[in-house]
């Protein structure tokens, strides 16, 4: 009954195209757009052919009919439209599909992470026979697998998400392979004697593929590349970047634009700009920052404060669909590695002109908000302007007078404005806590190499209150800028956050149980619940281990168009606005401020909402590819560093624990490694998922998450980036 009822409502298309204006931006002969396409095909009710398409649209010349089966392939590769063995184009969506990226599980099965966000989809081994790793794939759902999770069938590639591959090169038997760096990817890649070009057993190489598997074949490649010994000094870092395949060099025609900035700002950028240059910004980052992406500025309003956060202004320079447009786009973002950066942007542009240094002009975008005396924004005003910056301090410097001491302060005349952004900070905190915000302490390290790039030592990188007040002023803009293009009708790119699944918090629900502490029993908890359990516990010994589960319990934050809040920061409307130099989701925020306020219609915006759900879905993507990448880089160099200390004890806690064995990080080194279940002792372990424990079945001992243990190093695997203890 619904269903009739829904079709029969579906309304008829417009006679004219709504979005032709932002299709002529866009192309010199404009043929109707994607969301006009799929009107016609929803009020049919049924799929069509290209002709039947062509006559409903009124298109007939041999242009124009070339144009439109052009944009019906870019769909079907999108995922919106699925072509029937009769050639007909069907919607997608109403033949219940669903479109997402893969992402493989070394053990061979994957999920699919849905476009559209919700409930992953579980692929069996079976089903990945064909696929790889970031593989964008069309799936029907079957079913529920063993644990309950939706679980789906491949029904076509959208997109293959590897095209070269770094790995080590076997030649064993007669048979030319390569087996992967990326533990991901699973599969074995072959590669024909004809085209192993030069490659020696054993060196890293990169692999380009010819050949994707199939349900029956492997994947097929030739080697392009040969990048040596995987002991040579730096190469972590190079097999890295071609590993996950992170653009890392400039296209000719990137650089070509790139050259045709100057150091300075030319003046006829200037024009209709607020000058902001008297108004004593500065910037506030750590010691090795040379990308500076916001500066900020408080004063006092009546009982209240006016803050203006200024972010450099990259959509000035980087206009749409230009060749620095399109590198970025691909990139998504920077990559950090210890001691070396990808830039999302060319130099010229992320340290030089975009870069807020201090004492020079710089065109930036301020988000200026009046905030009332509880810590209200009670108005928000976006503008362009010119800024100069007063001053470039650090985390260090500011932290140091936050403390009370400001005698050695290089910039005395600035300290009344520290001063007034420490009282806005603090009225900011207070307001964080009456909203329930999780704050999970976490200790990152920082790796200080030798002049040899070896480790010298790895040390804990301490968050103070300078690194939380930056944190305040940025969310502050960051909400701020979400709510304002929500009261605009603006389409963009939210930065969400959603709830732990409901089979997280059972297990959460048991874990806290057994340890006598209390949680909402039904239905599903607000954030304030996780914000309160951990002030309670702040004075237990084991509250690092009840952090950490908590931690593991939260989905992962994702861009997407449909706004469903930020559960860890208790924010129902947020978004990316203050890091455009590195972040491509920041720089299309810019440009939807500035749509706005140039007081054009939303239909004309430059970005579909096609576009902008794939563009969120690969802004995700290379955000979780950078984490992967850095996270393999700092792995290897830690056992790098641990290889000369096999057969020394150290003092450690327990990390992790697993059905193979608990992970112990050794304590002032902050290095990670494995004792294994058969290391544990002359007993049976049975693994606790619910207690995260490993207990003896005949002689009760229990090793537990954060637990204290003493450690002996074993075994060190550079190629497997793996580190063995056993028990002192």
């Amino acid at each position: 009954m619904s269903r009739k009822k829904s079709a029969a409502k579906a309304k008829k298309p417009d006679t004219i195209d709504p979005y032709i204006e932002r299709e002529k931006q866009k192309y010199q002969k404009p043929i109707p757009s994607r969301e006009y396409i799929l009107s016609h095909l929803t009020y049919q009710k049924k799929p069509l052919t290209l002709n039947q398409i062509a006559n409903l649209l009124d298109l007939s010349s041999e242009e124009d009919l070339e144009a439109l089966r052009r944009r019906l392939r870019a769909m079907e590769r999108d995922g919106q439209l699925i072509r029937n063995r009769r050639k007909g184009y069907g919607i997608a969506a109403k033949m219940d599909l669903v479109r997402g990226r893969l992402i493989a599980h070394p053990d061979g099965f994957g999920f699919v992470v849905r476009d559209e966000g919700g409930e992953d989809i579980y692929l069996s081994g079976k089903q990945m026979r064909s696929l790889m790793h970031k593989d964008r794939v069309l799936v029907n759902i079957v079913g529920l697998d063993f644990k309950g999770r939706p679980e789906g069938t491949l029904v076509e590639v959208l997109e293959r998400g590897n095209h070269q591959v770094v790995g080590q090169f076997f030649k064993k038997k007669g048979i030319t392979f390569i087996e992967p760096d990326n533990p991901r990817l699973s599969q074995r890649i072959i590669v024909d004697a004809d085209h192993v070009n030069g490659a020696k057993h054993g060196q890293i190489v990169v692999v380009e593929i010819d050949e994707h598997p199939t349900k029956y074949d492997p994947a097929v490649g030739r080697i392009v590349e040969i990048m040596g010994d995987k002991r040579d000094p730096g190469l972590e870092i190079d097999i890295a970047v071609r590993s996950h395949e992170i653009p890392h060099c400039w296209p000719d025609e990137v650089e070509q634009e790139a050259k045709q900035f100057k150091p300075t700002v030319p003046k006829k950028f200037y024009k209709d700009r607020e000058d902001l240059r008297e108004t004593p910004f500065v910037t506030i980052d750590g010691e090795d920052a040379r990308d500076f992406d916001d500066a900020v500025y408080c004063e006092p309003r009546g009982r209240g404060w006016l803050l203006k956060v200024a972010i450099a202004d990259v959509s000035a320079y980087v206009k749409p669909n230009s060749a620095l447009d399109v590198e970025a786009k691909n990139r998504g973002n920077s990559v950090y590695f210890p001691e070396q950066v990808v830039p999302m942007l060319p130099e010229a542009l992320s340290n030089g002109l975009c870069s807020l240094q201090p004492n020079v002009d710089r065109l930036s975008l301020v988000c200026e908000m009046a905030i009332d005396m509880y810590g209200r924004n009670r108005r928000t005003r976006f503008y362009e302007a010119v800024i100069c910056s007063s001053a470039r301090l650090t985390y260090n410097q500011v932290a140091k007078v936050l403390d009370g001491d400001s005698s050695d302060f290089p910039h005395p005349e600035l300290l009344p404005n520290i001063d007034h952004l420490n009282q806005l900070y603090h009225l900011l905190q207070k307001r964080r806590q009456k909203r329930g915000a999780i704050d999970f302490e976490t200790t990152e390290t920082k790796i200080i190499f030798d002049k040899k790039r070896k480790i010298d030592k790895i040390v804990p990188v301490k968050r103070n209150d300078a690194h939380k007040l930056i944190e305040e002023m940025m969310l502050a803009a960051n909400v701020a800028t979400a709510e304002w293009l929500d009261k605009h009708e603006m389409p963009f790119l939210y930065r969400i956050h959603e709830p732990p699944t409901e089979e997280k918090l059972k297990d959460v629900r048991l874990f806290l149980g057994e340890l006598g502490l209390r949680f909402p029993a039904r239905g599903n908890p607000e954030v304030k619940h996780f914000a309160k359990l951990l002030e309670k516990i702040g004075d237990r010994p084991d509250l690092r281990l009840i952090q950490t589960v908590l931690l593991r319990s939260m989905k992962l934050a994702i861009y997407q168009t449909e706004n469903k809040g930020h559960f860890g920061l208790a924010f129902d409307s947020y978004t990316h606005f203050t890091s455009p130099i590195r972040r491509y989701p920041d720089l299309m925020v810019h440009r939807a401020i500035k749509h706005c306020l140039q007081g054009r219609s939303v239909k004309k915006f430059l970005y579909s909402e096609n576009e902008m759900l794939l563009l969120g879905e690969q802004c995700s993507m290379t955000e979780r590819r950078a984490e992967e990448a850095t996270r393999e880089v700092v792995s290897w160099l830690k056992c790098e560093y641990m290889q000369n200390k096999v057969g020394e004890d150290y003092e450690g806690m327990i990390t992790a624990v697993t059905p193979f064995g608990i992970f112990v990080e050794l304590d002032d080194l902050f290095v990670e490694g494995l004792v294994h279940v058969t290391a544990l002792g002359d007993d049976y372990f049975h693994y606790d998922p619910i207690g995260q424990q490993m207990r003896g079945e005949a002689s009760g001992v229990c090793y537990r998450l954060s637990d204290k243990l003493k450690v002996k190093v074993v075994r060190v695997n550079l190629d497997e980036k793996k580190i063995d203890f056993e028990l002192a």
